[in-house]
């Protein structure tokens, strides 16, 4: 017997008549004759085994596609590649020829899934008259199981299937039957695995839904729940083969911990308002109870036109002391501020709780205490001090929060405050919306806009902290335009304004898969009174930037602006950053 010798040069081609160019690329493609060189088939011997294989790769693509009766041909040098035994591989192989007679395309016969449970979708593509594909087949058979899984019948799956080729009228008969097995109700949840949280905290998050009767939904929510502390990094909850006697089915939880401490840092550059740096520490499970303490630490102003300033911020999640979706939170803030219009030293210290509704929508509410003193253009070493009701309510169906091209984002706050120590009482409220629309296919040119609107209810402008008033200008409200530069005019001074509202408006075009180039224009106005009046101070700037994609960090943002109306700013001013500016 000769020795199979190494390939020297293998000549392939692949012609299938009346196909789709699409057709025809997918089977170059995936078949591993026509793709010999790139896979690194070196020898005859491997070829042959290539060609073998190939046979069935290309029919199963052309069941794929509707052609029930293809004929394929794979010749090697001039003979079937069938009919070559493995015994007597040729020496050498030079050329090899695929051509493909697909036949006609075949359309459904019949089209039946049995038994189908109340309220069960199938796919429109599985039925009488359209074009059969063994997709669609395997679709309705997924359909008709999970119909019957989510009507509580954990255990459901294929009994059987018929499939029949009517050659010569192009039909395909196909018959797909169904055993739903019982229907069950969740048992318990076993917890297993390495963790460090207790279990009882684990039982609390989770909301396991013992004896209920079994949804997919309601397991996958049961998951989500826990992920969403941030303490596992993995959360597996799988069903057990067999159910009880008694009809409920029991689960297995398997959890891995994520590391407990994590750090992070941040930086933003701007013109004039210098640098800003950012660091935060998370410690995930503090007390065993997947709480997460957040500590972070800014500093800003660094080499900019005001003093540095900054603010250190605690807060402390506990995931279980309330119901599965809900959870209960400390805030604390100290926080000090220098701008060119005020200066004000803040602390306060709140407690709440928090409702998610879904993993884009959420509600909070907190009652607490906030002391400020503040020098601005109404006096110096003025003092508040407030019982405040903190209202929150965030919604997001962006398709990203760092490059969004599709979807909003809604943020509403109200925080009712009372005064104490003969300090004002009132209301601040404050509304951020965005929307994206994106143009073309893959994101190319995406439109943004945002709209930002604030208000104070009660105290007279002098009666409140200045922390709670509005001023615009800089990177989050006008860019081109200093750092709150406009307010209200006070004497010799600039105060902040009663009401506010922002609107921007962004143009995003992709030049490269990872560079972008960006248009926008910001406009922004503030008045005395509560709301906005024809009489408002505002001002605007406009400018061009330039996004370099980071991968999941986001886009690398450069912005350059400046101002095209009011008088609170002159010259060019460049922002730098990381993630789009809204």
């Amino acid at each position: 017997m000769t020795l199979p010798t190494a390939l020297a040069a293998l000549e392939t081609s692949l012609t299938a008549p009346g196909a789709s160019k699409e057709l025809v690329e997918r089977m170059e493609e995936t078949s591993s004759v026509a793709t010999a060189e790139s896979r690194g088939l070196d020898t005859p011997l491997e070829i042959l085994s290539a060609a073998l294989s190939d046979y069935r790769t290309l029919v199963q693509i052309l069941y794929d596609e509707g052609y029930f009766s293809p004929v394929v041909s794979i010749k090697l040098d001039g003979q079937e590649a069938a009919d070559i035994s493995s015994l007597s591989v040729p020496a050498q192989i030079n050329r090899a020829v695929i051509t493909v007679n697909t036949g006609p395309k075949f359309t459904f016969g019949e089209a039946i899934v049995r038994p189908v449970a109340p309220e069960t979708v199938l796919p429109e593509d599985f039925a009488v008259g359209k074009l059969a594909t063994t997709g669609a087949i395997q679709q309705a058979a997924s359909a008709g199981v999970q119909g019957w899984r989510n009507a509580g019948h954990a255990k459901a799956e294929v009994e059987g299937q018929k499939v029949i080729a009517r050659h010569v009228e192009a039909k395909l008969d196909a018959e797909i039957d169904l055993e739903p097995g019982p229907r069950l109700r969740f048992g318990k949840m076993f917890i297993k695995g390495d963790t460090d949280v207790r279990h009882r905290s684990i039982e609390k998050i989770a909301g396991f839904p013992a004896g209920e009767v079994y949804s997919p939904q309601k397991i996958q929510k049961v998951g989500t729940r826990l992920r969403r502390t941030g303490t596992f990094n993995v959360v597996s909850i799988e069903e057990r083969e067999t159910p009880n006697p008694d009809g409920t089915l029991d689960f297995d939880a398997t959890f891995e911990d994520l590391p407990k401490r994590q750090l992070t840092f941040g930086a933003e550059i701007a013109s004039r308002d210098g640098i800003d740096v950012t660091a935060t520490w998370t410690h995930r499970n503090v007390f065993r109870r997947a709480e997460r303490l957040r500590f972070e630490v800014a500093v800003r102003n660094i080499g900019g036109a005001e003093d540095i300033d900054g603010r250190i911020g605690l807060r402390l999640d506990q995931p279980d002391r309330l119901g599965p979706d809900d959870n209960t939170f400390w805030n604390a803030l100290l926080e000090r501020r220098n701008t060119e219009n005020y200066n004000v030293t803040v602390a306060s210290l709140a407690y709440g709780a928090r409702r998610t509704f879904s993993d884009r929508l959420y509600a909070e509410a907190s009652a607490g205490f906030q002391w400020s003193s503040a020098d601005d253009a109404y006096g110096d070493d003025r003092r508040f001090r407030y019982f405040i009701l903190p209202l929150r309510s965030e919604w997001d169906e962006r398709d990203s929060k760092v490059s969004a091209t599709r979807g909003f984002y809604l943020d509403a706050q109200i925080t009712p405050f009372a005064g104490l120590s003969e300090t004002e009482s009132g209301i601040r409220m404050f509304f951020d919306g965005r929307g994206y629309t994106s143009l073309g296919t893959g994101g190319r040119l995406v439109l943004a806009g945002r709209v930002q609107l604030g208000s104070v209810l009660g105290p007279s402008p002098d009666g409140v902290t200045p922390d709670f008033l509005f001023f615009s200008g800089g990177a989050g409200t006008v860019r081109g335009q200093p750092y709150e530069s406009l307010g209200v005019p006070v004497g010799t001074g600039i105060a902040g304004g009663k009401s506010f509202l922002g609107l921007s408006a962004e143009v995003r075009g992709k030049v490269t898969e990872a560079i972008s180039l960006v248009g926008f224009y910001d406009y922004g106005t503030v008045d005395t009174s509560s709301f906005i009046g024809s009489g408002a101070e505002y001002h605007a700037g406009a400018g061009l930037g330039v996004r370099y994609d980071l991968g999941g960090f986001g886009p690398l943002r450069l912005d350059l602006a400046v101002p095209v109306q009011g008088d609170t700013g002159d010259g060019l001013q460049f922002y730098i950053g990381i993630g789009q500016a809204f």
